[in-house]
């Protein structure tokens, strides 16, 4: 069950990301995928920076939701896109 949420919270992550970056999502799947590995990237920058987004829910959307967007913006600077 705890996949479930983490991808319900990695669609969600991504969604608001696309609409954070002004139009830069994906599409469902894409931001499914972004959201994704945006709560993977966003887990990992605040350990290193040892800030933590709180516990629950929302602790976990906020930091998907930050990593997702770190990684829009890393995207739009690969060529083609």
């Amino acid at each position: 069950m705890r996949v479930v949420w983490f991808l319900i919270i990695g669609l969600a992550a991504g969604w608001i990301a696309g609409r954070l970056m002004k139009g830069r999502g994906f599409g469902l799947l894409g931001n499914l995928i972004v959201g994704v590995l945006g709560a993977l990237m966003g887990g990992f920058l605040l350990g290193v920076l040892g800030v933590s987004a709180g516990g629950g829910l929302l602790g976990e959307l906020f930091t998907s939701v930050l990593g997702a967007v770190v990684l829009l913006y890393l995207i739009s600077f690969v060529p083609g896109r």
